[in-house]
């Protein structure tokens, strides 16, 4: 937020007295709250560990010969972790019109489909814990809206051409009607795009990419399954990669229904799409042709059960099976990912660059197999050299319910599943919005005090601002601070005489956000600034 220069000739000398008791006990305050979180951080001697870093080893002859102690002892580390990060956080969850969400409900597979976690999710935050009815004390603002439950009479997909207006429609209204949008710009603000290229809400991956990601998003948090490795404008934003949505019912059903100890009797699995003559969709071939590969190659391989028509049991099938293709389509994302873990079969993961979700938890490199998009030729024999090397320990690793439960959404959430996953993952980016908020504080008094700079006190704030941009270039943020310790109604009553807040009005969802909040300035921390000048709480 801009904090507006007061004219210097108009300060009485009793306001240059307070002023001067003000600043004096801004850099005491500020000092206590950072040396406060550092004692925090680092008093028991040991650094606190950052649930990015903690990963598995893997070894370079397999990517799966970890044994399963060592999975287990990666996943326990990150447990020990999460509790920490995520205590005390709270989450408020907007009451919008049940235009937004509740009404497109009345579609019976609007909650069972793949692009389901919208409606996952948000159920599963309405009785969780973390939940909170007072957003004055939220940390994170959660916006419950459906754009994935229009159903198409023709293909039977759910169209999104309306999702870029809804969602505007719904910023519009939060712009207005709430006051927490506009202070923090959105960037506490939490959103769902589970369709194919996320929040660039378009099938075709050239349209998607065209069109970008909307302004109005620009600065939240969008949970999205889309996500590669590399650049890319559907991701061109702060985002966390969610699995899609599979049913834990289904799951259940279908190992209850199985016999018991059944064996495996398929070797490679795959049903779905596959083109015999791909067609030329604006340029694009499904999948880039590599399910026509696929079928080519292999459809008449006895190892090989691979079916291009549907099934209504086909998990029956790749319960049965051992290992499971899952091959790009439009986007490189499958729910046969999420299937093929949650029924002990191998994901067989061919879809280059893709990022997958939730890597603290689920240790991918050990419970399945990459095979490059244009190294189909080559897929029988790598699955066959597998089979005869060291598959037993990716099935063992495979098989640890820690591990399915993290891509599984429970309603009422469960610790460790999917919705458990994804708080964790907002609780690390929480943890780096408010260190990010110090330092942007910090510059803001450099820059909005008008104070002489030969000061001793400017020199301690930008010796202040660079030990913080060099703490948090070399390691992990430290973990958030909610407020900062020290209340005084005199410097409450005293701060309004020296700053003054731009009048910025509401932004309505439309046109150039960057423009509309020009009277800004690094507006980003607002959620938090308040807080530390104000001293509140």
């Amino acid at each position: 937020m801009k904090l507006l220069r007061p004219e210097r000739n108009s300060r009485s000398p009793e306001k240059s007295f307070c002023y001067r008791y003000f600043k004096w006990i801004i850099w005491f305050s500020i000092s206590f709250y950072l040396s406060s979180s550092f004692i925090a951080s680092h008093g028991n001697g040991n650094p606190q560990t950052s649930i990015a870093r903690t990963t598995v080893s893997i070894s370079k002859a397999s990517r799966a010969l970890i044994e399963e102690s060592s999975v287990d002892s990666s996943i326990a580390r990150a447990n020990s972790v999460s509790g920490s990060l995520m205590k005390g956080m709270k989450v408020y969850i907007y009451d919008l019109p049940s235009s937004y969400n509740a009404d497109w409900l009345s579609t019976e597979r609007c909650s069972g489909h793949l692009f389901a976690s919208e409606v996952a999710i948000h159920k599963a935050l309405m009785g969780s814990e973390f939940r909170t009815s007072d957003p004055w004390e939220a940390d994170l603002f959660f916006v419950p809206v459906y754009v994935s439950c229009n159903f198409s009479s023709v293909n039977g997909f759910p169209a999104i051409g309306h999702a870029r207006s809804l969602m505007a429609s719904a910023v519009r209204l939060l712009s207005s009607d709430f006051p927490f949008w506009n202070r923090s710009r959105g960037s506490d603000h939490v959103f769902v795009a589970s369709h194919d290229f996320g929040s660039c809400f378009h099938t075709m991956e050239s349209m998607a990419m065209a069109e970008g990601v909307p302004q109005f998003f620009k600065n939240s948090i969008i949970l999205q399954t889309f996500g590669v490795t590399y650049k890319h404008p559907c991701q061109d934003v702060e985002n966390v990669v969610i699995p899609p949505y599979v049913s834990p019912k289904s799951v259940r059903d279908t190992v209850s229904n199985s016999p018991v100890n059944r064996k495996r009797d398929i070797f490679a699995y795959f049903r779905g799409k596959m083109e015999v003559h791909p067609k030329n969709v604006s340029g694009q071939f499904y999948s880039k042709k590599v399910r026509t590969q696929i079928w080519r190659k292999y459809g008449n391989d006895r190892r090989f059960h691979l079916r291009r028509r549907r099934f209504a049991g086909y998990q029956s099938e790749i319960f049965r099976s051992t290992f499971c293709l899952c091959p790009l389509g439009w986007a490189p994302w499958s729910p046969r990912l999420v299937e093929s873990v949650a029924l002990g079969c191998v994901p067989v993961i061919i879809a280059d660059g893709i990022r997958l979700p939730f890597s603290s938890a689920v240790p991918w490199e050990d419970i399945s197999l990459t095979v490059a998009e244009d190294n189909i030729a080559n897929l029988g024999n790598i699955l066959g050299d597998v089979a005869a090397t060291n598959l037993t320990t990716i099935q063992r690793n495979l098989w640890d319910p820690k591990i399915r439960d993290a891509l599984l959404y429970h309603d009422p959430i469960a610790q460790d599943d999917a919705t458990w996953q994804v708080l964790l993952s907002l609780s690390e980016k929480l943890g780096s919005l408010v260190a990010t908020t110090v330092e942007q504080v910090l510059a803001h008094m450099i820059e909005t005090i008008p104070i002489d700079p030969q000061m001793e006190e400017t020199r301690k704030l930008q010796d202040e601002v660079s030990r913080l941009r060099e703490q948090r270039d070399s390691g992990p943020p430290p973990p958030p601070v909610r407020a900062v310790p020290f209340s005084t109604e005199v410097l409450v009553a005293e701060i309004p005489q020296y700053f003054k807040f731009p009048n910025v009005g509401q932004y309505d969802g439309t046109g150039d956000q960057e423009e509309h909040l020009s009277g800004f300035e690094n507006v980003a921390e607002t959620n938090r600034t308040l807080e530390i000048y104000l001293f509140l709480k």
